[in-house]
């Protein structure tokens, strides 16, 4: 059997569903659990007390200054979202395309985020669209996504000295992606050749194959053009978040060093596939604010604050709109 040989159908639950759900909670709880515990620890070896003081300079309007910043980050790439899926085809309203992009992360800490993919079953809900039709969509997404904070992070290194020439491979790394993955020719060729090599799981292929051939319509400028631009956009405020922050509590850095540091702690953690790179990012980036002169104690405080306000926000903004995605979605469906 060849992957031609395939047409492409949904495909029902498999019958070890239940049995996986539990088994991601387990690890995702075991993640949390770890990641609570090495907090616990580094807490107790810079002393509670100095940790407690750092967390004490942000006053109240400044915390909400970081979420407000976040809050630009998610809207600016929901309206992405929304750009790419017109380009598709889809005619969902604004609204509606910011409240499936915000939903999805609700299931950010899904190993390797790939609850996130819930915004498609929303979208062929309230559109009447198979989902091998919107595919491209969540790649064509995520690509941009690696392609704006590659050339975020590029930028912010060449003005930098923060990690050095280290930082330079991940940002090529995630343009070269960005790259593979908005050109389909190349695409459905490294589809084929992996294919030809394992010689299993022909529909799978089939389904990668046929939204690789569909990814061309986010190729032209007039579409990856915008689509890069809001996304670097979003990156860059998320960027200036941990600055403000870091300013704030009297730590003595750049912003184009406290956005690579942001960037590349991201990059690293997504690359562990530990859900919302629990443990990664947090580690990459207490690594490099020391690195950089932060003192232990402040690096500490920065990074407890900019995950709350970036990775748990986001969740709980997810949480709320989740239901409020789902009932829509089944009310269009009936």
């Amino acid at each position: 059997m060849t992957m031609a040989d395939v047409t492409p159908s949904p495909v029902a639950p498999p019958a070890g569903a239940p049995r996986r759900f539990w088994r991601d909670r387990a690890v995702l709880y075991g993640l949390l659990a770890l990641f609570a515990v090495g907090l616990a620890g580094l807490i107790s070896a810079t002393g509670w007390e100095e940790t407690w003081a750092e967390l004490k300079k942000i006053t109240a309007l400044q915390f909400i200054g970081l979420l407000s910043l976040s809050l630009i980050n998610y809207l600016i790439r929901g309206a992405r979202w929304h750009l790419l899926s017109r380009e598709l085809g889809l005619r969902l309203a604004l609204r509606h395309s910011v409240l499936h992009f915000v939903g999805g992360f609700a299931m950010t800490i899904t190993p390797g985020r790939i609850g996130e993919l819930v915004r498609l079953r929303w979208i062929t809900r309230m559109s009447g669209w198979r989902v091998e039709r919107i595919t491209p969509l969540p790649l064509a997404d995520r690509a941009f996504d690696m392609a704006a904070m590659g050339c975020v992070l590029g930028g912010a290194v060449f003005l930098s000295q923060a990690g050095g020439i280290s930082a330079i491979p991940v940002a090529a790394l995630a343009v070269g992606t960005a790259i593979i993955v908005t050109r389909p020719t190349l695409l459905v060729k490294l589809v084929e050749g992996a294919f030809a090599l394992l010689r299993r799981f022909p529909r799978p292929f089939a389904r990668l194959r046929q939204a690789a051939r569909s990814m061309g319509v986010f190729s032209p400028l007039r579409v990856s053009g915008p689509a890069l631009v809001l996304s670097c956009i979003g990156w860059i405020a998320e960027g200036i978040a941990l600055f403000l922050l870091l300013q704030w509590m009297g730590a003595d850095i750049t912003l184009a060093t406290a956005t690579t540091i942001f960037l590349f702690s991201t990059l690293a953690g997504g690359l562990t596939g530990a859900p919302g790179g629990l443990g990664g990012a947090e580690a990459a980036m207490m690594v490099l604010l020391t690195m950089n002169g932060v003192e232990l104690s402040q690096a500490l405080a920065a990074t407890t604050v900019i995950r709350i306000t970036t990775l748990w926000y986001a969740i709980g903004l997810g949480m709320l709109a989740f239901p409020v995605a789902e009932t829509l979605s089944r009310k269009a469906r009936t």
